[in-house]
């Protein structure tokens, strides 16, 4: 199953199909905007403006269930977004990443690549890399900075 077959609401409140991103190279990431990782947004961004003309996209998926740290709702999460980090890729409504509530998504993530510590996630700012086949390339820690994945999104494109 790769990633096209898998929709989600955005914050907007629409449904939006995977398959909108078929065949580009894709890093979801679940995110929090009161996070000690949160700046990692601006680097993000910057990945999202080198490499987005060449089919590469962030999506971003919000996610209370680390420290409570995305208490916010969608609307004020993607003014958060927009205005601090002046982002311009999708952000998607709150989703649950572990636990019986996991989205259909993050559980195909997660088994596609599992963790350091086993296959839940352990914290806000998860990375999974996806090649332009829809197929979980590479997992990346919460502590990655996107600066660092650069040569890694590099190959896939």
């Amino acid at each position: 199953m790769p990633l096209q077959d898998f929709s989600a609401r955005l914050a907007t409140g629409e449904d939006r199909s995977l398959a909108d991103w078929a065949g580009k190279v894709v890093l979801a990431v679940n995110v929090a905007s009161r996070c000690g990782l949160t700046p990692q947004y601006q680097g993000l961004q910057q990945l999202q403006e080198r490499f987005g003309a060449r089919g590469f996209t962030v999506l971003a998926f919000p996610c209370n269930q680390f420290g409570q740290q995305e208490p916010g709702t969608e609307a004020q999460i993607l003014e958060f977004c927009q205005t601090r980090y002046q982002v311009n890729f999708p952000v998607f409504a709150k989703l649950d990443v572990n636990g019986p509530g996991t989205h259909p998504l993050y559980t195909w993530l997660k088994r596609g690549k599992d963790g350091a510590v086993g296959e839940d996630i352990g914290w806000n700012f998860a990375k999974f890399l996806v090649n332009r086949s829809g197929e979980v390339q590479e997992r990346f820690a919460p502590t990655a900075t996107p600066e660092s994945l650069a040569a890694a999104i590099e190959a896939l494109l």
